[in-house]
């Protein structure tokens, strides 16, 4: 079974000769001519293995092995070199290269070597399936469904390179846990990683958060403040509901993610961010640049690689699982008609209303048990046939589902002491669509 190589040689004919080798062994090639073009590509996929020869111009091979090493430290390097001297074998060597290829190149001994480099990554790639197999948690997150297991693989393949990241899914579904493992599986896990919700800033301050402001840039700008983009300088900047950036915004993260400079509010000179990308949304952006509502070029941008994050009522047992680990701190156990109510709800509200429900049961229930009583009647009416919660029947309150809908933002409203932007907050949808709501039921 054939492997991913990238050949690094600065000599066409040897470029070639390797190249040739390596796709008559049923090997995809590619070939390149420096270390910088090397690292171009790791920027967005990751080989099987390197092909690298020690005398590049420009980044020299040994210091492109050490780079590969901080950021791939899994990734096979074999050195090829024309140097005699033992000593720069050895450094090699013990910069992490698997193995070395003296020129002239023997090709018996180069496929020999490769073939050796490939079984290993082959078979350590297995071990983690099978760990992975008996495991129902990966970076934080938790599932044993087959949509989540092919999630955490997705994540551990894209953690490993810079690209930037757009990850889809429902609120609620953890997306924000998406993107804190692959800032942790990655290169920059030591590095900060900043959050924001871009559907909790009011459109007038959406660029100062982002950006920051010089002192006396607009009316309250008693101070500098450095923005997301500088806080997040080396590591990870994560946009959760970047769908809910006004147009201006929009046109400006555009910039940042071309030119990688920006200016805060106020500033008169470009300041430099390096920091990776992870975007994410519960609409379809898409139909948002049909709509003209989001800028088609920043689609391109921040959907690079996509991630999509499956809805809680797709993922089968995980219901129970997910159930058991929010319990794991209280000694709880789910009666047999509670786990069967858990199982036949839709939960529109996903992970997170799953774990508000528990939270729920978990201070009513007695006698060590939790049973389907101790959940509130919205859920348990799935157990008397209304299995979709949104539709508009009552749900055993004497409410229609528009009733519980308006109720439950009156109470976050009250909650919060009025602060629409924490409400969003908590309730995880956009804030164009609260204030909708809020509008129609009569509450702002």
């Amino acid at each position: 079974m054939g492997g991913t190589i990238v050949v690094v040689e600065d000599d066409i004919d040897q470029r070639t000769l390797v190249s040739r080798w390596l796709e008559q062994e049923g090997h995809d090639v590619e070939p390149v001519e420096t270390a910088e073009q090397l690292v171009e590509i790791l920027a967005t996929s990751v080989p099987d293995c390197v092909c690298l020869d020690l005398e590049l111009p420009g980044m020299t091979g040994m210091e492109a092995l050490s780079r590969l090493r901080a950021t791939h430290p899994q990734l096979p390097v074999i050195i090829v070199t024309a140097e005699r001297e033992v000593d720069v074998v050895v450094d090699a060597m013990q910069s992490g290269a698997y193995d070395f290829l003296p020129k002239p190149l023997d090709k018996l001994k180069l496929l020999t070597i490769v073939n050796r480099a490939l079984e290993k990554v082959r078979m350590s790639r297995r071990i983690q399936e099978l760990e992975r197999g008996s495991a129902d948690e990966y970076a934080g997150m938790i599932g044993r469904h087959a949509t989540m297991r092919a999630l955490f693989r997705e994540v551990e393949r894209v953690a490993a390179t810079d690209v930037t990241v757009l990850v889809h899914g429902e609120s609620g579904t953890g997306k924000e846990l998406v993107a804190r493992a692959l800032h942790s599986q990655g290169a920059r896990a030591t590095k900060p990683f900043v959050a924001i919700n871009c559907a909790a800033i009011p459109e007038s301050l959406q660029e100062s958060e982002l950006f920051g402001h010089e002192r006396g840039a607009f009316t309250g700008a008693t101070d500098r403040r450095q923005g997301r983009f500088e806080e997040a300088d080396g590591g990870t900047l994560f946009l959760d509901e970047i769908a809910e950036l006004s147009l201006p915004a929009q046109a400006k993260l555009l910039r940042v993610l071309q030119e990688r400079t920006f200016r805060r509010v106020g500033g008169d000179r470009d300041l430099r961010s390096d920091f990776r990308l992870v975007a994410a949304s519960h609409q379809n952006l898409l139909e948002r640049v049909a709509e003209r509502t989001f800028r088609e070029d920043l689609f391109f941008r921040v959907a690079v690689f996509e991630l999509d994050v499956p809805p809680l009522r797709e993922r089968g047992k995980d219901v129970e699982l997910l159930s058991r680990f929010f319990l794991r701190h209280h000694d709880l156990e789910l009666q047999e008609d509670a786990r069967s109510l858990l199982t036949a709800y839709d939960w529109p509200g996903n992970v997170r209303e799953l774990e508000n429900a528990i939270r729920r049961a978990v201070v009513v229930a007695r006698e060590g048990v939790i049973a389907a009583a101790d959940f509130p009647k919205r859920i348990r009416a799935a157990l008397s046939g209304n299995p979709r919660p949104n539709a508009p029947v009552s749900d055993g309150d004497g409410g229609t589902m528009e009733d519980l809908e308006r109720a439950a933002l009156a109470d976050a409203l009250q909650r919060h002491g009025g602060n629409v932007a924490e409400v969003v907050r908590e309730l995880g949808i956009g804030r164009t669509t609260v204030y909708r709501k809020l509008k129609k039921y009569g509450l702002r």
